[in-house]
């Protein structure tokens, strides 16, 4: 036996934890195992931004992935889980920016280079605690083949495409309306706007008409309805519609444009809603977007009226130099001041924020870079439908990525940034040609390169493939592990990143970039709202670990939800995942403290094993089974439900128990053969629990009997057809009905198990007698009886408490404590569920659509139930009338 000593009583993962990852990465056991006969499986990690620390959402995608990756390099695959960081083009320069305010310093002050200096001292200094992290997790990635998305290789694929795109006449440059965000002076696209509720106001102006001839309703002037007065030295017309008859008259009349004088066309067009306010709006090309379309379609003048940071321009007037704001309260006060205004209606409407800084986004003309996204949108929804296509799970989420692909609008991938990849485009500067090229031109001197950066998503798209040696075709990671298996994510970037990813990857490679995107929710607080700065209730993942361990937070994480579903963390839910833990090791503890020396882990075979023994190999042998078919699934929340049972109920409360009969015993034999059960099944549940939980793990398999250097790379559990032993299972079923039975009994009049009371079993078929009969002594450990009577014929005692199983009814003579009229309201409370249960099973069986479709096997099982449930029913209503006859 090991010596006791050796192991706390209590589980403590600040013992456990330190130092093993170290151990793991220093023997190589997460590189791939190089057997080219294995069946490949790899992931790519989706690459945190090096902005800042992980947080809670970070470490479940995490735990996913590494729960998906270990199971398979213990099934024998040639595993690869490539690990990377993205440089998050406009977060990290923001976060920078910020870094930099705070000691007065601009990035114009430095310059471009010095300022990109800045930022890789961020990137280092960021992308080490992030590594820190990955280690408290457990994650295990080859770090051999880490990649950034701003190295040589990646940034040599990112050319690539953008080339390659350029040349199909897929990628374009040109003057459009974009989303602004004045803090950074970049453009943003649309999925990079967030829409908040906002209060503001109807300005409701006078335009008054040009001919002092022309009124409309009586009066001079036309009204027109604007949430940005600002704007207004930008309108170069009003529109209407053409179908409008109220304003048929008034197309081609011309309008003043207040405070500043110009004469504005009245014109139609179908944009314009006749339904909504007054039917006339103004039209202002250089700052709204469907103002553009609009100036486009009437040849209109396009007039920016504000600059990069959001600041009034020279086409502004007297207003130049203003921030918007302070600009629109100026204008309001002047346009009251001089009669234009002729009233204000405070709304609340919903305007788009930048999702990086928190500015208001302003719709500005600016000439960008664009990707030409139909044709590719077009081939990765046909992709869909054939053998190739990218599985969702859940389902449901194919459908917001088709969504999203049929409504695609251009891509614009500018940005106006000094961090990213700088865009190969140069202009020559006497000629004003444009060169796109992977390389510069020969003659750099004579040419001046776009000063733009591409948009962060741009390379991230390209990760799966690039990553592993794309635009080299030959490269033996590209060849052998592409495309990958699994993509793990939260759904709130199916439109960032899966979309973009899967028909960059169809564009390239002509292949989907993964076999599945598996898609997880959010981490909620204990009220479920979302966790977020300014509520003040995120929770730092590495402090949870601090507390509890990294076991502990990620049996949580992995088992906490059904896939798509959001997750509440709460400080209990970790106090019992803890407690889970706790009862592992001290279970583990007592099989290692109970081993002979001779034991083994293999599996048992031949020999007399007895009940326990067989129910116990069985039930593992079903947990094997389940749990393998539902992390295939990424059903991770039932094969957490099903693993918890087995262990805590089946093998923990019973099993255990029951084997400490034979151990203390004298039989040498019996003794051995429990002996090697207990190493076998528990060597095999801590293979089955090592993915979810690789740390405590590691440490108990490492004092049981095993074969290898580590269970990182042990052999996953298999189903053996061998060790399934339905006879036993319910055998044991009917021995813990009646323990159950009785300790219930005791519960209900407070008997505790220091006192011993009278069990009387009548058995109702020969079968249970023996199950009952052959496991004596486990009846009464468990049940501590003063005198155990099973038999069929026995009668009833009068003044006892019943119970009914299948097989057998139970009797506890309890005269001294028994109400009888307590009991018989007990009794018929039980006939009356057993009552529904027939009626239950009776509607089922009526039920000719599941009689004549469902397979035989549930038929036959429903059948049975009934029958069960029938002959309890039946025990139960002859045990009424006995109790009410002694009355």
């Amino acid at each position: 036996m090991a010596d006791e000593k050796k192991m706390s009583t209590k589980y403590d993962p600040q013992q456990v934890e330190p130092g093993r990852y170290e151990e793991w990465l220093q023997k190589g056991l997460f590189k791939p195992n190089g057997d080219t006969k294995a069946k490949p499986y790899s992931i790519v990690i989706p690459p945190p931004n090096v902005t800042g620390k992980l947080h809670l959402g970070h470490a479940w995608d995490t735990t996913l992935q590494d729960m998906l990756i270990r199971q398979k390099r213990m099934q024998g695959y040639d595993v690869l889980w490539l690990p990377g960081m993205d440089h998050a083009g406009i977060a990290t320069q923001a976060k920078v920016e910020g870094h930099l305010r705070e000691k007065g310093i601009t990035r114009y002050d430095l310059g471009r280079d010095k300022f990109v200096d800045e930022v890789w001292d961020w990137v280092h200094e960021y992308g080490d605690i992030i590594h820190q992290q990955w280690a408290k997790l457990g994650i295990s990635v080859d770090y051999s083949r880490e990649r950034f998305t701003l190295d040589e290789g990646l940034s040599k694929a990112v050319r690539k495409v953008f080339v390659e795109l350029y040349k199909k006449g897929l990628i374009y440059r040109g003057e459009y309306i974009i989303n602004w965000d004045p803090q950074a002076r970049t453009a943003l696209s649309d999925i990079e706007v967030i829409h908040q509720d906002d209060q503001g106001a109807f300005y409701h102006v006078k335009y008054p008409f040009i001919d002092p001839e022309v009124t409309f309703n009586g009066k001079h002037y036309i009204e027109i309805a604007t949430t940005r007065p600002e704007t207004m030295f930008g309108d170069v017309a009003v529109a209407v519609n053409p179908d409008d008859a109220r304003y048929k008259d008034l197309v081609g009349r011309e309008v003043l444009l207040p405070l500043q004088g110009r004469h504005l066309p009245i014109i139609a067009d179908p944009y314009v809603d006749k339904d909504f306010g007054t039917g006339m709006v103004k039209i202002t090309p250089a700052h709204d977007p469907n103002d553009f379309q609009v100036g486009n379609r009437h040849n209109l003048k396009r007039i920016n009226t504000m600059n990069e940071d959001a600041t009034m321009n020279e086409n502004a007037g007297k207003y130049q130099g203003l921030d918007r704001f302070a600009a629109r309260k100026a204008m309001v006060a002047d346009l009251a001041q001089e009669g234009y205004l002729l009233r204000t209606d405070p709304i609340v409407h919903s305007v788009g924020h930048s999702e990086r800084t928190g500015v208001q986004v302003e719709a500005r003309l600016s000439t960008q870079w664009f990707v030409k996204m139909k044709p590719l949108a077009a081939t990765a929804l046909k992709n869909q439908k054939g053998s190739d296509r990218v599985n969702f799970v859940p389902e449901r989420f194919e459908h917001t990525f088709t969504q999203w692909m049929d409504n695609v609008h251009d891509w614009v991938i500018s940005r106006q940034l000094w961090w990213g990849h700088r865009i190969p485009a140069w202009y020559n500067k006497t000629t004003g040609e444009t060169y796109v090229g992977m390389e510069a031109p020969a003659d750099p001197e004579n040419w001046q390169q776009d000063s733009d950066v591409l948009d962060t998503w741009f390379s991230s798209a390209l990760w799966p493939f690039s990553t592993m040696g794309w635009p080299d075709t030959d490269a033996p990671d590209f060849k052998r592990y592409f495309p990958t298996n699994t993509l793990v994510t939260g759904y709130d970037i199916i439109f960032f990143w899966v979309s973009r990813m899967i028909f960059q990857s169809l564009e390239f490679t002509g292949r989907r970039p993964f076999k599945h995107v598996l898609i997880h929710g959010l981490i909620r607080d204990e009220q479920g709202r979302k966790m977020s700065k300014s509520l003040g209730n995120g929770i730092d993942p590495m402090e949870v670990i601090k507390k509890y361990g990294a076991d502990a937070l990620r049996w949580f994480l992995s088992t906490g939800s059904t896939p798509g579903q959001d997750v509440r963390f709460s400080y209990s839910k970790m106090d019992a995942a803890w407690n889970f833990i706790n009862k592992i090791w001290n279970a583990s503890r007592f099989a290692i403290m109970n081993l002979g020396p001779q034991t083994t882990a293999t599996m048992p075979t031949g020999g007399q094993r007895d009940l326990a023994d067989r129910w116990i190999l069985s039930r593992l042998n079903e947990t094997v089974k389940d749990v393998t078919r539902l992390f295939d699934d990424f059903e991770f929340g039932e094969a957490g439900r099903l693993l918890y049972n087995f262990i805590w109920n089946d093998l923990c409360d019973w099993y255990i128990e029951m084997s400490k009969e034979v151990l203390n015993g004298t039989d040498a034999t019996a003794i051995a053969n429990k002996q090697q059960a207990l190493a076998y099944v528990f060597e095999q549940t801590l293979k089955l629990m090592h993915p979810i939980m690789p740390f405590v793990t590691e440490e108990l398999w490492q004092q049981l009997p095993h074969v290898g250097e580590s269970i990182v790379t042990a052999a996953y559990p298999v189903e053996h057809a061998e060790l399934a032993d339905a006879a036993a299972v319910a055998q044991m079923s009917r021995l813990i009905d009646l323990i159950r039975s009785v300790r219930n009994i005791r519960a209900e009049v407070n008997a505790p198990l220091s006192s011993p009371i009278d069990v009387v079993i009548k058995t109702t078929d020969q079968q249970t007698q023996t199950i009952f009969e052959n496991n004596r002594e486990y009846i009464e450990r468990f049940v501590h009886p003063k005198a155990l009577t099973i038999a069929a014929e026995v009668t009833a005692p009068a003044l006892a408490m019943s119970a009914i199983i299948t097989g057998a009814e139970i009797y506890v003579p309890l005269a001294e404590l028994i109400d009888l009229n307590e009991e018989i309201k007990r009794m018929e409370k039980e006939a009356a569920k057993l009552q529904s249960e027939v009626t239950r099973a009776d509607k089922k069986l009526g039920n000719e659509r599941f009689v004549q479709n469902a397979p035989e096997k549930v038929v036959a099982e429903q059948k049975a139930k009934r029958t069960d449930y029938t002959n309890k029913l039946a025990a139960a209503k002859q045990r009424i009338t006995e109790l009410k006859a002694n009355l």
